[in-house]
């Protein structure tokens, strides 16, 4: 109670005084803080002025979304964030395609930095190592989970490393029968690579389910995973559902326990992601991983990617460098306890590794690749040469077989190229076509995976709750719409360099060969009956181009003897050469190469895209929107591309000052885009839900009247996205 008017003058004047303290503290949290929901739902509840412009109600669809699927609106983190490097990387790669490399290289420069941090942090690696150790002399399972290219990466460390490597051990009979007694008959079942679908999400990456968060359960349950077995979620955003059920999953089988130890359980299992913990705090889902002390987490946040959101390139190359450097580090350390160092070099293990060593091996890698950039750029030139003018590349490749699946895959993902044909299709759709050299089809998915086709068991989903298995999508598909169930999976794709693709599949005309080559593989060439020699002899009698990419730990000099005998790439020769020289001391798994390989495939296939017109300044223009964080990441790239105009002087001057559009009217606006898609007929390339929207609205602003979708289509068709945005202001 305030008891004189002299304590209301105090009183009032603190009010006074605290007000400003107050609102900057309010619009400060609100800021920063907000959730996509709150920073969306207004313009559900009113029209704001474009929406009214456009005379467009937003769908209940497009209502749905902003305010109930915020778990998906991940426009607020830093791996969906255009990077300021390569900002204009479109516009520099048709002027100057070794400039253009070298912006792309420039990001894989922030993991560098990373890295050199990440020696402080050495205490979880260590950790991580001691249980992966643990594992292998138990018995123990070693599970990796991931969806996109961090499912790829996971499947890589099973089938193209952790496999051979045991594989090749046993054929040394001495060391293996030391260490047998150790390790067991079966070490090469105990690491499983998963992602969401399965083996066949590797030919065509099912996105969708990245949003069944059952999913993730499911495959826990087929593989038998838990207490006291290894598990790595990977998740580049930190917000898959798929991936943090798996992780939460395999907690939950820790708590099913009479004697659940928080302190135990973490030791196993493991979280890691790409983007900054108080940002991924305001998505509910993961705050329980982040908060649950039962669970280490590995940040590996770099920050924006070359490619808008395209969290395959930089995101999933350090998770792959540290987790496959993990499982290394405890192999070595396992087997160092009963093997000799003259046997442990026979291995190719050359001294206890050390993190120190380890994580200054990714600044050597990329000083490399860079050196390449002349070279690469070539490459870059004929490739995309080859897709403007309507014909097709064949990629033949054998040890990097995952590495150079998953990057072309990724085109398709990211940049919206038609996926890898399936035998089925009459005629060529996919731009690329990729072979290994087996002589049928189960052989070529065997050596691919290490192992024999898995298909995902149509037993798991009987008896689910129908909420978690049908789908969240705007298309309303569950999830065995999308899971091809069983081993008949395989059979749809065949790239077994044999009869039924050089009958069907072979070069015509025009076309262009790509061999990618790892380790040893090119001294192969030397023999004129090896199925490398063969591949290049299918373009070469042609007269068709062919590319070599050979990351190899011979020397230069040893290669060049080998290669310009190869006629095409003799000194001066009309064919492209690409080596990168990496050694693969202290390395026997050749997980640097892979990464070497990793990082020269994205940049180039970036560069192929935006030669192309498939990217728009640094954004992928023509995302696909087959799951709802696609939908998240399509309406902030409307966002983007329309505000980025609007804050130009030009427009000002011009037009005036407007208002920024916001998120949820840019969502509105792509859904009305994606349904008029959906009823559309004959989509020509380039006419995406993204490009009609950006059209559209800014056209609408321009004129003062609203444009329909059937006129921007007209546009779009006419000049391109990409023309449009550099010329709608002078």
């Amino acid at each position: 109670m305030i008891n004189s008017n002299m304590d209301k003058k105090r009183f009032l004047s603190g009010i006074l005084f605290l007000l400003p303290i107050l609102l900057f503290v309010h619009v400060s949290f609100t800021l920063n803080g907000m959730t996509s929901q709150q920073e969306t739902q207004s313009v559900s509840e009113e029209k704001t002025s474009l929406l009214r412009l456009l005379g467009l109600i937003p769908s209940s669809e497009s209502l749905d979304y902003v305010q109930n699927k915020t778990q998906f609106q991940m426009h607020t983190l830093l791996t969906e964030q255009r990077h300021l490097k390569t900002w204009n990387l479109r516009d520099r790669i048709d002027q100057d395609v070794e400039a253009g490399l070298q912006m792309l290289f420039s990001v894989d420069e922030d993991l560098v930095t990373r890295l050199q941090s990440l020696g402080e942090e050495k205490d979880l690696l260590e950790q991580a190592v001691q249980s992966i150790e643990e594992a292998i002399l138990s018995g123990k399972k070693i599970y990796i989970f991931g969806s996109g290219t961090s499912g790829c990466i996971a499947k890589q460390i099973e089938g193209a490393l952790w496999r051979p490597f045991w594989i090749e051990l046993k054929q040394k009979k001495k060391i293996w029968s030391k260490v047998r007694p150790f390790v067991g008959d079966s070490v090469e079942e105990h690491l499983i690579g998963e992602m969401p679908g399965g083996d066949q999400s590797l030919m065509n990456p099912l996105d969708e389910l990245e949003d069944f968060s059952i999913i993730g359960d499911l495959h826990l349950q087929d593989h038998e995973i838990g207490p006291g077995d290894v598990v790595f979620c990977i998740t580049e955003s930190g917000e898959t559902p798929a991936v943090i059920r798996t992780i939460l999953s395999a907690l939950d089988r820790w708590k099913d326990k009479n004697f659940y130890d928080f302190e135990q359980a973490r030791k196993k299992l493991y979280f890691i992601y790409n983007n900054p913990d108080d940002l991924l705090r305001n998505f509910e889902h993961s705050r329980k991983v982040l908060d649950e002390p039962g669970i280490s987490k590995i940040n590996l946040s770099t920050g924006p990617q070359a490619i808008a959101g395209s969290t395959g390139m930089q995101a999933a190359t350090i998770n792959g460098f540290v987790l496959g450097h993990i499982i290394q580090t405890a192999l070595d350390r396992s087997l160092r306890r009963f093997l000799s160092k003259k046997e442990m070099a026979k291995l190719g293990f050359c001294g206890p590794l050390t993190f120190e060593e380890v994580l200054e091996d990714f600044a050597a890698i990329l000083r490399r690749v860079k050196k390449k950039i002349p070279a690469l750029a070539k490459w870059t030139e004929l490739e995309a040469d080859t897709y403007r003018n309507g014909h097709h590349s064949i990629y033949l490749a054998q040890k990097a077989l995952m590495t150079v699946l998953m990057d072309i895959t990724g085109r398709s993902k990211i940049f919206g190229v038609p996926y890898l044909d399936t035998v089925k299709q009459q005629e060529k759709k996919c731009w690329t076509q990729v072979w290994t050299p087996k002589a049928r089809l189960e052989d070529s998915w065997s050596f691919l995976l290490g192992r024999a086709f898995h298909g995902f068991p149509s037993s798991l989903i009987q008896n689910q709750p129908s909420n978690e298995i049908n789908g969240p999508h705007h298309d309303k598909s569950g999830i065995t719409y999308y899971i091809k169930s069983g081993d008949d999976v395989q059979y749809l794709y065949d790239f077994s360099f044999a009869e039924f693709n050089l009958q069907n599949r072979g070069p015509q005309e025009g076309d262009m060969g790509v061999v990618v080559s790892t380790g040893s593989e090119a001294l192969q060439m030397k023999d004129k009956k090896s199925d490398l020699f063969r591949f290049l002899n299918l373009f070469r009698d042609k007269e068709f181009r062919t590319s070599l990419l050979l990351v190899t730990d011979k020397s230069e000099k040893t290669i060049s003897k080998i290669i310009r005998k190869i006629p095409g790439f003799e000194l001066g020769g009309k064919d492209v050469l690409v080596t990168l020289p990496i050694q693969t001391q202290k390395d026997p798994l050749g997980l640097n190469q892979f990464i070497g390989l990793k990082i020269i495939l994205n940049a180039h296939s970036a560069g192929v895209m935006a030669r192309m017109g498939k990217v728009i300044g640094n954004t992928a223009a023509d995302i696909s929107l087959h799951n709802l964080k696609n939908i998240g990441r399509a309406t902030c790239l409307v966002q983007s591309h329309v505000n980025d105009v609007l804050h130009r002087p030009q427009w000002v001057k011009l037009y005036g000052v407007q208002k920024s559009i916001s998120y949820g009217e840019a969502n509105a606006v792509l859904y009305e885009a994606l349904t008029f898609m959906e009823n559309k007929r004959g989509r020509v390339d380039g006419e995406t839900e993204v490009a009609l929207s950006v059209i559209r609205v800014l056209e609408s602003l321009r004129l003062n009247k609203p444009l329909s979708l059937n006129e921007a289509s007209q546009i779009l068709r006419g000049k391109g996205l990409h023309h449009y945005l550099k010329n709608i202001t002078p």
